[in-house]
């Protein structure tokens, strides 16, 4: 949607249920109380230098900073004159007391195969991976391509690239020869670390093939450095490919951390837009590192002796900010997995949960949604007890997958922190404090402190309580994006241009009488019936109610006489068959709960939606096959194209 728009987003659902922390939770909680987290916020409002000057802190600099603001918009630095090293503060700095023998990383392969690395021997994988990566012509500056699965060496190829000032650029690894093809080329990376394989859903995926697919189609790579997981044979080009396992082990353990710049480039992450190439969004070392860490004592309340769990994989940003950089540089113990959540069966992840023991589990609600299809049997066969804080990621939760996370996983005693970020904010903008919010499912409350998010209309002023808007940020944040690699304007354009003086986030969204904040979906997604703007999580959310179904998605269809239909495809739970009178049943019930201006004028039955690699749904797609056009645009990133076939082939 275009922000010049005049009609406002129409919005009508509502959740009354409210859930305060346990005073066994809060008493233990890092912010305790409402008047301390207040408190906080007002600290942050009044005096933003000294409140994050003192959230710098926390973090060991080379050199101190001179100021902590340079705001020349849209373009910001943070702890200017500073310099520091990420991957000293998520290694080294641990080294001196006692976490240099704390487990940093619990990891698990999906075939069962396991390791196990303190913070002393990830210290030394990590120098011999630096000085392999300078042996082979790698230095400040120059980008690295990292195409693993999520594996202890594709971690540590990530922190030895900060290590040397080399700026990674991780690329997921279910992705395609093209899209690895596209983002080297933008990057100019001069190396590439990859595999010979890895295990998905039982399977050996040939990574390497992909990645020779790709270099053919690049000039900037010299080196292809590649770890031997799966045994399976590939082709190695002499002069260009180099084993792991011959380079690396080899190398001294001991290897120099860089003083960077505050500002200086840690990792460039490519973003696919509706229309055009991936944007390589930027994201420095100082203001990025101290975002991502306050946020694991705020959001996730992390203790010393927690164990910590984000499900998502490392091509994504979620990956980067809290199963690398945030996680590591607090000292946890962080968890990390190889495979699928199903694999060999349904309670992968409980299994998982059961044996590390893990108290904070942060994961999709994609991921949530399909554990409600599968069935609560799944979950009631393993011991969660170990589980005292869940979280969730990626994109709204609505309030049905909510409720079941907090009873049939939770067991109704875990706080649960909805979180609101993006790729380019780099770390939570809005989430509950655990220790102090009273959640309402589907909400992801209010902002952290130092975050300043609005509700407003297209010429940016405030809207009323309970309006639908746009969700803005008025000021400057640590973790923000510093600008598009190599595209300034397009930076400019997209996210400052839209309404003049604040960063426009592109979602839809509502503020209630208590100040939560609501999500309504990205504002391309936006519903236009008969004049009134719909955002489409809001029927899906309606739609998930129904007891009878596990997962939707809804998307305008041209109408004569409306302008646009309110298209759904709704996939149900396991055992549920569907039938015209449960296709009639969903319609009332959407309108029951919302209107009847969002009764679904179609309703499609279908066993999966198209989602990409990470998870969410390609309601693009979907809006092509509702309105019987071909399928047009990007489609690099969806996770099985069958999906979109069969879809075509039911209509």
């Amino acid at each position: 949607m275009s922000v010049n728009d005049p009609a406002e987003i129409t919005s009508a659902l509502r959740e009354e249920r409210k859930f305060p922390p346990s005073r066994q939770f809060s008493e233990r909680a890092w912010i305790k109380t409402l008047a301390e987290y207040e408190a906080l916020c007002r600290r942050a409002e009044q005096e933003p230098d000294a409140f994050w000057a003192e959230c710098a802190r926390e973090i060991d600099w080379f050199q101190p900073f001179d100021r902590v603001l340079e705001w020349n918009f849209p373009f910001v630095k943070w702890f200017v004159g500073g310099k520091l090293n990420a991957c000293h503060n998520c290694v080294d700095r641990h080294l001196n007391g006692p976490r240099r023998n704390k487990v940093a990383l619990l990891w698990e392969g999906e075939p069962g195969d396991s390791r196990v690395l303190t913070y002393q021997m990830l210290a030394e994988e990590v120098g011999r991976c630096a000085n392999a990566l300078k042996a082979l012509g790698v230095g400040a500056g120059d980008r690295v391509a990292i195409y693993m699965p999520v594996l202890p060496e594709a971690i540590v190829a990530m922190l030895a690239c900060a290590r040397i000032g080399a700026i990674h650029s991780v690329v997921f690894a279910g992705f395609s020869a093209d899209a690895l093809a596209d983002r080297i080329n933008d990057a100019e990376a001069k190396l590439c670390i990859t595999t010979d394989g890895g295990w998905r859903r039982g399977q050996a995926v040939e990574l390497k093939r992909n990645v020779d697919d790709a270099l053919a189609r690049t000039s900037s790579i010299e080196k292809c450095l590649v770890l031997r997981r799966v045994g399976n044979a590939v082709a190695m080009r002499p002069g260009r490919d180099l084993w792991w396992h011959e380079v690396v082990p080899g190398q001294s353990p001991h290897c120099e951390a860089v003083a960077v710049d505050a500002e200086h480039t840690l990792y460039t992450l490519y973003t696919s837009g509706t229309t055009g190439k991936p944007k390589g969004v930027v994201h420095t070392t100082g203001g990025y590192l101290v975002h991502t860490l306050m946020t694991m004592r705020w959001v996730f309340d992390l203790r010393d002796e927690d164990v910590f769990w984000c499900t998502a994989d490392i091509g994504w940003v979620t990956g980067h900010s809290y199963t690398v950089y945030g996680p590591l540089a607090a000292g946890a113990t962080l968890v990390a997995y190889e495979g699928a959540p199903n694999y060999p069966e349904n309670d992968r992840f409980w299994q998982i949960i059961e044996k590390y023991r893990v108290n904070i589990f942060y994961t999709a609600p994609t991921a949530i949604r399909n554990f409600v299809k599968w069935g609560d049997s799944w979950v009631e066969r393993h011991d969660l007890s170990s589980l005292r804080l869940l979280g969730t990621v990626g994109e709204p939760i609505n309030p049905e997958a909510w409720m079941w996370y907090h009873r049939v996983v939770g067991k109704e005693r875990c706080p649960i922190v909805d979180t609101w970020w993006q790729t380019e904010t780099g770390a939570i903008m809005i989430s509950p404090m655990p220790g102090v919010t009273v959640t309402k499912p589907g909400s992801a409350t209010r902002p952290l402190p130092g975050v300043v998010a609005e509700v407003v209309d297209r010429q940016g002023g405030p809207v009323p309580a309970n309006h639908g808007g746009l969700l803005v940020i008025r000021r400057p944040w640590p973790g923000m994006l510093r600008t598009l690699f190599r595209d300034p304007q397009r930076y400019r354009d997209q996210y400052f241009s839209q309404i003049d003086g604040v960063y426009f986030t592109g979602d839809g969204a509502r503020r209630d009488e208590d100040g939560y904040f609501w999500i309504m979906g990205r504002v391309d997604d936006v519903i236009n019936v008969a004049g009134h703007r719909l955002g489409t999580m809001e029927i899906e959310s309606a739609l998930v109610s129904h007891p009878s179904v596990a997962e939707a998605a809804v998307v305008g269809r041209p109408d004569d006489l409306k302008g646009q239909a309110v298209a759904a495809f709704v996939t149900l739970i396991s055992g549920k068959q569907g039938t015209d009178g449960l296709r009639e049943e969903l319609r009332t019930h959407v309108a029951k709960h919302i209107g009847a201006l969002a009764r679904p004028d179609y309703v499609r039955f279908t066993e999966a939606l198209p989602k990409t690699r990470s998870g969410k749904i390609m309601r693009r797609l979907l809006k092509q096959v509702a309105a019987g056009d071909e399928t047009l645009g990007d489609t690099t990133t969806l996770e099985d194209l069958s999906v979109l076939s069969r879809l075509r082939e039911e209509e």
